[in-house]
């Protein structure tokens, strides 16, 4: 029987895995967060640097990057405004505005000319109602790795959205952040690890640089 190392570097072939950032953006993980609580959160647990390497690591190796922002327009338009969660959004002193250095993709994390930055602006999803599954299935994408913030909320919409869609979702844990601090690690034993193959930073980072060789 394959162990789970084996079975982790079958499904990275660098071929037909995609690496997504989800909302990584400088309004929201950044120094001047519209959310300051998951912005330290991110940073402190070390989920952002560990975002950061898994992309350096893909711009290396030929792996996809596609990074998922969210954002609106000035006057609002398109916008969801039903649930409580977008009503608290219109009010904080950042806004996630088009245009704007919240919506550009926080450092450390390295942007490429190869990379596809796609926005959106109404919903929860990364995925659903956006141009990212359409453009995974054009990349033959196989194996989609979800990285970013928030475990509340967006993390485990793009989860549940790709598994259903029929791709393999890989989450490294440590690449992943949201507040408590304690409810991100529940969050993926409990929900994320049912529908999920767990990984860490280290052990994606090594199933990149040394892919298993196919007959």
């Amino acid at each position: 029987m394959p162990s789970s190392y084996e079975r982790l570097a079958e499904l990275l072939d660098p071929v037909s895995t995609v690496l997504l950032t989800v909302e990584c953006q400088q309004g929201v993980v950044g120094p001047e967060s519209a959310l300051p609580e998951l912005a330290h959160e991110a940073r402190a647990s070390g989920a952002l640097g560990n975002i950061a390497r898994l992309v350096a690591a893909a711009h290396d190796t030929g792996v996809q990057v596609v990074h998922a922002i969210a954002e609106r327009r000035p006057d609002g338009r398109g916008a969801n405004h039903n649930a409580r969660l977008f009503r608290a959004a219109e009010r904080l002193p950042v806004q996630q505005l088009s245009g704007t250095k919240a919506v550009r993709v926080a450092p450390p994390i390295e942007v490429s000319e190869e990379d596809l930055v796609v926005r959106r602006l109404h919903g929860l999803s990364p995925i659903q109602g956006t141009d990212v599954d359409p453009l995974l299935r054009n990349l033959g994408c196989r194996t989609l790795v979800v990285t970013g913030v928030s475990a509340n909320v967006a993390v485990p919409n793009a989860v549940f959205d790709a598994v259903n869609r029929g791709y393999t979702v890989v989450v490294p844990a440590d690449a992943i952040a949201g507040v408590p601090s304690e409810y991100t690690p529940a969050m993926v034993r409990n929900t994320l690890a049912l529908v999920a193959t767990l990984a860490t930073t280290d052990e994606v980072l090594s199933c990149l640089k040394h892919p298993r060789r196919r007959a």
